[in-house]
């Protein structure tokens, strides 16, 4: 038992020796400062997931506006300089934005690759995407949205809401369920016709269904950083079979059989059955996908900009006050006995109040991350230097450096529902350090041709979701002077922040 030891203790360290003396990277002339870790390759990886913001900061202190990291196998150079943003835009010649995406959609949804070089499929999925969520695509799934909220909140409620009663409920569970049933049936479809068919036990079992998907949803979501880490599901058994429940409800000859499905569903639907070889499970968790892109970021950003909405009686005000001037000037009424609600596009563009708290919340909320895979060896040249990549690595922005700089927003953790709002009350766009205006100041969605396809759909979901919260029902939270959660750090990189805890409000509708 000794001798086994020995021996084992003696491979271990000379691994750990081999590795240090071979395995770690050297910098070569001209590549940025580099930051192997101690960790054969995890490198930097448990001091970058305790706490990005604080270690890039430290870095960023030590080695200045450019720097690498190892991080998981993978070279990562930290681009920090917001006024060298454009320098990585502009090297779509040297840089790959598609590769990394592609690999984490199949690693993560198990479906093959997406990438049309390597034979599965010949869909650009980046132009399907923006060809159904954005220009004339957008008002259909406006109007859908709008009476699916309304549906929601309201109809298929019923029997909980009682004009003058309160019902307390956890915030964000609150709008997970709102949000995900919504949207869901925005883009789905339905088993039934919302408008016209008065079944209740059609109704409810559609319900029923959603709100299953809803759970498993969770379920999957939960271990999604794993997943992007390289993990494989099958250690995770029940997230695993989550993931195959949701897959198993979006199978082409499911979707078939339901009504109002959106453009973006029914495109894609003929896309895979066109243009790619995907068995129908594959083509399934390719839907899976969508559903998990359209839900994942705006759950918490929901949360988050009506959390800070009922916490600032200023901002409550303030967006209150637009909601109705927009209602009136539109001549919508108010209330359970009259039609619902219609807003279009120009009507919720014109809310930029809204749209502030909206950005406010994201700003407050958000650690995307950008990133973009060299193609090959290339020289990237900033404003006033330039630096040696090689093949593979990454090169990456991490906005939440730019979101909470205090040069740039005064007082950068707290919340402002007018930050984003001129001396006009309309919408503001500069924003300044060292006195030089920034070109890139707000960046939860990307930046670039890479940047999020969906994300004037998601801003108008939330402003409808905050619109019509504002419109039917007396809101407030349970404890007045409840903290703001804290955010869940390890979702690091992939968006919105969910907050590590909920917090109780209670609701009651406006009209006896």
């Amino acid at each position: 038992m000794f001798v086994t030891s020995w021996i084992w203790g003696t491979v271990t360290i000379l691994c750990c020796v081999y590795w240090f003396l071979i395995g770690r990277r050297r910098r070569r002339r001209g590549e940025p400062p580099l930051e192997n870790g101690f960790l054969p390759y995890l490198g930097c990886a448990l001091q970058f997931g305790a706490n990005p913001l604080e270690f890039l900061r430290e870095k960023q202190k030590k080695h200045g506006h450019i720097f690498t990291c190892r991080v998981a196998g993978k070279y990562i150079h930290f681009l920090t300089d917001p006024f060298s943003y454009h320098s990585l835009i502009r090297q779509g010649k040297h840089l790959d934005w598609k590769k990394f995406h592609f690999a984490t959609s199949a690693k993560a949804f198990g479906h093959g690759s997406i990438d049309p070089t390597e034979g599965n499929t010949t869909e650009n999925f980046h132009h399907t995407f923006i060809r159904t969520l954005q220009g004339n695509a957008l008002d259909p799934l406006i109007e859908a949205m709008m009476e699916n909220l309304q549906y929601v909140m309201l109809q298929s409620r019923t029997s909980k809401l009682q004009p003058s009663t309160w019902v307390t409920e956890g915030l964000y569970a609150f709008c997970c369920r709102v949000m995900f049933e919504s949207g869901f049936l925005t883009l789905f479809g339905t088993e039934f016709n919302s408008s016209h068919d008065k079944n209740l036990s059609k109704q409810e079992t559609e319900r029923a269904h959603i709100l299953n998907a809803l759970e498993n949803f969770k379920e999957f979501d939960k271990i999604f950083p794993a997943l992007v880490a390289g993990l494989p599901i099958h250690l995770f058994k029940s997230a695993h079979s989550a993931r195959e429940k949701l897959g198993e409800a979006l199978l082409h000859k499911n979707l078939l059989k339901r009504n109002k499905l959106s453009e973006l569903v029914t495109l894609r639907m003929f896309l895979n059955d066109t243009l790619s070889t995907f068995d129908d499970k594959e083509k399934a968790k390719t839907h899976v996908a969508v559903l998990w892109a359209s839900q994942a970021n705006t759950i918490p950003a929901t949360f988050w900009s009506l959390f800070y909405l009922i916490k600032s009686p200023e901002a409550m005000r303030a967006a209150t006050e637009e909601v109705q001037t927009i209602l009136e000037s539109a001549g919508e009424k108010i209330g359970l006995d009259s039609k619902n609600i219609s807003l279009n596009r120009k009507q919720l563009d014109n809310m930029p109040i809204l749209d502030s708290i909206i950005k406010e919340a994201m700003r407050l909320s958000s650690a995307s991350m950008t990133f973009r895979v060299a193609k090959e060896d290339f020289t990237l040249h900033l404003e006033k230097e330039f630096y040696n990549i090689r093949r593979d690595d990454i090169i990456a922005l991490y906005p939440q450096l730019l979101h909470f700089d205090p040069e740039i927003y005064a007082d950068p953790l707290t919340f402002k529902y007018d930050r984003y709002l001129d001396e006009n009350r309309e919408e503001k766009t500069d924003f300044y350090r060292n006195g030089r205006k920034l070109k890139y100041y707000y960046m939860p969605f990307g930046t670039g041709i890479a940047k999020c396809p969906g994300r004037l759909f998601a801003v108008h979901e939330i402003k409808q979701f905050l619109t019509l919260i504002l419109s039917y029902f007396e809101i407030e939270l349970v404890d007045s002077n409840v903290q703001c959660p804290s955010l869940d750090q390890s979702r690091a990189g992939l968006g919105i922040l969910q907050p590590t805890n909920d917090v109780d409000f209670r609701y009651r509708l406006k009209f006896l």
